[in-house]
């Protein structure tokens, strides 16, 4: 393995890491509606677990709404047993046809809960990036102990993997921000 090689494969999964993290926290409800809410869903369909968007539409139609409508509607009924299971907290209204999520304004208590939720998370993703870094590290360290690179390349490495660390961390800190910043909102 070359020092290049090891740098992508650390960029790769630095990328993976922040975008895990993107996802997560996409599914935290803010008191705005978003399709993501749903993402995470998975729903009962025939006997398989499937992600609710593989077997209905999601639209959001204004701030507040969330409208699921299935392709097949004997499927209804799991969709909302799945929504009820879910850690959304919101309860499913169907008409029969189609499935309408109203989302409440949150409270102050329930947003600084949730502005929590989202640090923590952040902090596992910030391990989750120190981690890789750890990993490349320890390849950087075994191609000078193989000979295969000089000490002189080898702290030319670490400083190039410190800065693939840094702009990942600041990124995260950037979603971070961001998601805190739209919690917060009244």
């Amino acid at each position: 393995m070359s020092v290049e090689e090891v740098f992508k494969n650390t960029e790769i999964k630095m990328r993976k890491a922040v975008s895990v993290l993107k996802d997560d926290l996409a599914s935290i409800r803010t008191g705005r509606a978003s399709s993501g809410l749903v993402d995470h869903i998975r729903v009962d369909y025939h006997g398989v677990s499937v992600p609710l968007e593989q077997i209905a539409s999601v639209a959001v139609p204004d701030v507040r709404m969330i409208v699921i409508q299935p392709w097949e509607k004997d499927i209804l009924p799991n969709i909302e047993k799945a929504i009820l299971k879910s850690e959304l907290g919101l309860t499913p209204a169907s008409d029969g046809n189609v499935i309408r999520l109203s989302l409440p304004q949150l409270t102050e208590e329930r947003r600084n809960e949730l502005v929590k939720m989202v640090r923590k998370r952040v902090e596992d993703g910030k391990v989750a990036v120190r981690n890789v870094r750890r990993e490349g590290l320890e390849k950087l360290r075994d191609l000078k102990e193989s000979k295969e690179i000089s000490e002189d390349e080898q702290k030319r490495a670490l400083g190039h993997l410190q800065q693939l660390t840094d702009k990942s961390t600041e990124e995260i800190d950037q979603i971070a921000k961001g998601k805190e910043t739209e919690l917060l909102e009244f």
